[in-house]
């Protein structure tokens, strides 16, 4: 078993909208309508040895209130405490398990996964004292059915269709094989928020005769799986189906023909192979299972108690469910999330590319802006694309921002509870002095500004601002600068003002002209509303005023509360822009 950060873990136990329309949730919406490396907040949140509780969550608090929470994590955690009411399995824990198809490259979707199992983990952790592990799991012994459209060498691979992906020459040329190359991403990107777990692969424990004895029994019970398996196919493909699937003694391939159990005791099967008759093993490594009854198989021989999965995997649970009572064994719990799209609302595909990759998230947003979007509604198919970010960022510190004064059964339902970890002094409790989607709006107006000119308008808004006393927004800084480079600059085409608007321009910029120069936001906000009110300036509503700052001002259809972006880029500076609206 390799480990997935290189060393030994022991068992845990506790103890007690598009781009271009920048979404912000600072706004005058009521007239509207981290650096890489194995330090990040999974590190910490999400490992329970040496966690204390405040004054406020005492442990039987905790697992009180957590028991009755219907925050989705819990409510999963508790059909584990129902499959185990009478105490602890056999084995000594309780043991998650979350899959990997590594025949294209690790995305968010991968990530996701992993994370929201974590969160279950942790949730049933709080609520028991048995110990827990998770297994990461690479079916990298299938067959590469075909090439992805985002990797290098694709005529070599083509070559090596039908193969276990551990068979198959990486095409970037770095591991032994495309699946280990994968299998290296998928680990490192894990590695990076200390998530705990142990990484399998599909081909050590088939090759190792891991699942031997669970091969056997697959070929004792093959006419009960063939019972379960032929009515849900179409009838071509019953005549050629089985649930084996060898490997070819000449091309090294994973074959899909019909195969006949010579000695289930021995695992031997006969097979035609390009037209001649072979009797193999398929034992240590010679063959492989269908993807369900695979999938089956795994749970009966690791003994997996928990296990989500996407809702296009709904059949596959079912039958699956199925064939692990027939081997005499209970299925894991779990449930099937809806799936990330991508902005034309088709599905995220490894093979395709089209979803994001965790480093494009990771240049644009912090790592929490990701967990929150994960965490949310994981019933309800979301799209995954670069407008998204900004909004999740900003939705995380305002629930970050609430966490300290709920009371623990609100706590329990936050999801940065979740993201962090399941103790009230884990959520950090510092907040940020502007919102990410100001800074955008901050640095739209600036241009090609450095982190430093950027700080230095700060300094109008936020008392003692530098990147030490506020790290967290240093590094916001850094994203908001990147976002607004690759994704916003390209849209931002500021409007000439109408004749209506350009008089209203003129008489906010009379009333900021005799505003001290550190005025208040509340202040300035207060001068903006009045002259959207003037009937003089014919706004039907507040609405129109405040569309018409942000076309001709900011060149964005939506925009930040003015008073706050005022005070923020500085009365002079505000006025400037005024002048070129109107010039």
């Amino acid at each position: 078993m390799v480990e997935g950060g290189g060393a030994q873990r022991q068992l845990r136990r506790r103890t007690p909208p598009p781009p271009s329309a920048v979404p912000l949730p600072i706004c005058d919406g009521e007239d509207l309508g981290w650096p890489h490396g194995h330090y990040g907040f999974f590190s910490v949140g999400l490992s329970l040895q040496g966690r204390h509780m405040t004054d406020s969550i005492t442990p039987v608090a905790l697992r009180e209130a957590a028991l009755v929470s219907k925050a989705w994590p819990y409510e999963e955690a508790r059909k584990l405490l129902k499959r185990y009411e009478k105490g602890a399995p056999a084995k000594g824990h309780v043991l998650f398990e979350t899959g990997y198809g590594p025949s294209g490259l690790p995305h968010i979707g991968t990530f996701n996964e992993v994370l929201r199992t974590t969160m279950v983990r942790r949730a049933y952790e709080e609520m028991s004292d048995v110990p827990t592990r998770l297994i990461a799991f690479s079916d990298d012994m299938d067959g590469l059915r075909k090439v992805p459209d985002n990797v290098p060498n694709q005529e070599m691979l083509r070559a090596h269709l039908g193969k276990p992906l551990t068979k198959i020459p990486d095409p970037f040329g770095k591991y032994e094989s495309f699946a280990h190359h994968n299998n290296a991403m998928l680990r490192e990107f894990l590695d990076r928020f200390g998530f705990d777990y142990d990484f399998r692969s599909s081909t050590e424990a088939y090759e190792s005769g891991q699942f031997d004895e669970a091969l056997k029994d697959i070929l004792r019970h093959y006419d009960g799986i063939m019972g379960i398996m032929l009515p849900t196919l179409r009838k071509e493909r019953q005549a050629t189906y089985s649930p084996v699937l060898p490997i070819s003694p000449k091309s090294g391939v994973v074959l899909q023909v019909p195969v006949e159990v010579v000695d289930a005791d021995q695992g031997l099967i006969r097979f035609d192979d390009e037209g001649e008759t072979v009797v193999q093993s398929i034992l240590g490594g010679k063959a492989k299972l269908q993807w369900k009854v695979d999938w089956a198989m795994r749970w009966v021989a690791l003994g997996v108690d928990y296990e989500m999965s996407g809702k296009d995997l709904i059949d596959s649970v079912v039958q699956s469910s199925k064939i692990a009572r027939e081997l005499g064994a209970r299925p894991p719990e779990g449930f099937n999330y809806e799936m990330f799209l991508d902005e034309k609302g088709e599905k995220i595909s490894k093979s395709k590319g089209n979803g994001l990759s965790l480093e494009q998230w990771l240049t644009y947003g912090p790592e929490e802006s990701l967990a929150f979007y994960a965490y949310r509604e994981p019933k309800k198919a979301k799209q995954l694309h670069m407008g998204v970010i900004p909004r999740a960022v900003d939705d995380y510190w305002q629930f970050r921002g609430n966490y300290p004064g709920q009371p623990i059964e609100q706590k329990l339902g936050n999801p940065v509870h979740h993201i962090h970890g399941a103790t009230g002094d884990a959520v950090p409790d510092n907040v940020l002095p502007v919102t990410f989607g100001l800074l955008l709006n901050l640095v739209g107006v600036m241009g090609d500004a450095s982190k430093e000119q950027v700080w230095g308008y700060l300094a109008n808004y936020v008392p003692d601002a530098s990147a030490a006393k506020y790290p967290e927004l240093d590094r916001l800084i850094g994203h908001a600068l990147a976002y607004h480079r690759d994704f916003v600059a390209p849209t931002l085409k500021r409007r000439k003002p109408t004749d209506n608007e350009a008089a209203a321009l003129r008489a906010l910029d009379a009333k900021l002209a005799a505003m001290p120069a550190d005025a208040s936001a509340e202040d300035i906000q207060n001068e903006v509303y009045a002259i959207g009110k003037e009937e003089a300036h014919g706004f039907a509503s507040l609405r129109d005023w405040f569309k018409a700052l942000y076309e001709t001002l900011l060149g964005a259809e939506q925009g930040p509360r003015m008073g706050s972006f005022i005070a923020l880029y500085g009365i002079a500076n505000s006025r400037r822009l005024i002048a070129e609206a109107l010039a």
